[in-house]
């Protein structure tokens, strides 16, 4: 029987997994993390009042969600001083990363990004076809230099960049971005992506300029706003740019659930400032854990920490199979030499306590080289 046909691109492409959740992992171990604090969820919740809209809303899940978006776009607007048509909703950054790469991505084109940035956004490459250049890190923050200097010699379409950044929590002054924005070659669309703007100094987010049209703001409910299961994300642009994706964009892609939470999230503003206030204590903590147990934290502008190990990527691959094989799920970085930490999500002080009980113990069998089975 002749197989069903595939595209090239398709039949090329690895079978990976850019993340295995913990679920998965739960399942090859048979029992549950204690402490889940590797997914950079929030573990402080949602606003009580968007959990009550949810609940309500349930009953109603019957109904599609509103295809254009509108009062959350609306709610949006109003929110950052813009035009709703400033506004595209998407099935988190995620799904908008995906949009955009169609949208400015010919097949064979050139998309510049950082090696060892968010690694979902390198999958979205892949499936469209196109050539993905990766420029290292420098001093475990993007290096903006290197990468405007891969775009112009590549005459790239495509430039990604995180601020606050993913996976190291490192983050560059909003003039320093302006810097970079101004410095874009002609016809290059910048992906900016603004995950963790919430928890990052007022000072590290640029002003919104919605004229620009080589601009593409990214943020998301997923992080502060403690809404990652209901995958709401969205974009801010010029008017054109954001007609664009009504091109591509799945209209009932929304969950209409999670619709609704997100607006009465984002009315919620005490509530975020309380949120936010609670992960920035957790950073602190973290940071207290490491440096207790002889390490370094990097400082971070993210609902998370990153822990520089002190060794090689092997050595922290180490610490944390030692932490996992002691029910705290953490994650790390996969590229040297940011592959020599660990990164830790922001958690309640029962979380914390979890990791702060199991680290000195894993560091000590990872140390051994004996990694607890």
């Amino acid at each position: 029987m002749k197989p069903p046909p595939q595209t090239r691109i398709v039949r090329e492409l690895p079978k990976l997994v850019p993340f295995v959740g913990p679920e998965a992992q739960e399942r090859v171990r048979g029992r549950p993390f204690k402490a889940r604090l590797g997914a950079n969820e929030s573990l402080f919740g949602p606003s009580p009042r968007a959990v009550r809209v949810m609940a309500d809303a349930a009953a109603d899940n019957w109904k599609y969600s509103d295809p254009e978006n509108h009062d959350l776009r609306q709610g949006l607007a109003r929110h950052h001083g813009v035009d709703a048509d400033n506004v595209v909703i998407g099935e988190g950054i995620d799904g908008l990363l995906g949009l955009a790469v169609k949208i400015a991505a010919e097949p064979g084109a050139v998309v510049v990004t950082s090696d060892g940035a968010y690694p979902t956004f390198n999958f979205h490459v892949a499936a469209q076809g196109a050539e993905l250049v990766k420029v290292p890190f420098r001093d475990d923050r993007e290096d903006h230099d290197a990468l405007l200097a891969a775009v112009q010699q590549r005459n790239a379409a495509v430039l990604y960049l995180s601020n606050p950044n993913n996976p190291m929590g490192s983050w560059w002054p909003a003039a320093q971005i302006e810097r970079l924005i101004a410095a874009l070659p002609d016809g290059v669309l910048l992906l900016l992506d603004e995950a963790y703007c919430d928890t990052a100094p007022a000072d590290a987010i640029p002003p919104l300029d919605m004229a620009n049209a080589q601009v593409l703001r990214l943020r998301t409910f997923s992080k502060a706003y403690g809404l990652a299961g209901a995958r709401i994300g969205y974009a801010l642009g010029e008017r054109d740019l954001i007609a664009t994706f009504d091109k591509v964009r799945n209209h009932y892609g929304i969950n209409r659930i999670g619709q609704l939470g997100a607006l009465a999230a984002l009315l919620d503003q005490p509530y975020l400032t309380e949120a936010v206030g609670k992960i920035g204590r957790a950073r602190e903590r973290i940071a207290d854990i490491a440096r207790s147990n002889g390490l370094a934290p990097l400082a971070s502008a993210a609902n998370f920490v990153t822990i520089d190990c002190g060794r090689d990527g092997a050595f922290a691959r180490l610490v944390l199979d030692e932490l996992l094989a002691r029910d705290v799920f953490v994650r790390k970085p996969g590229v040297a030499p940011l592959d020599r930490c660990i990164r830790v999500s922001c958690g309640r002080d029962e979380d914390l306590a979890f990791f702060a009980d199991a680290l000195p113990e894993a560091l000590a069998a990872a140390r051994n080289g004996h990694p607890q089975k």
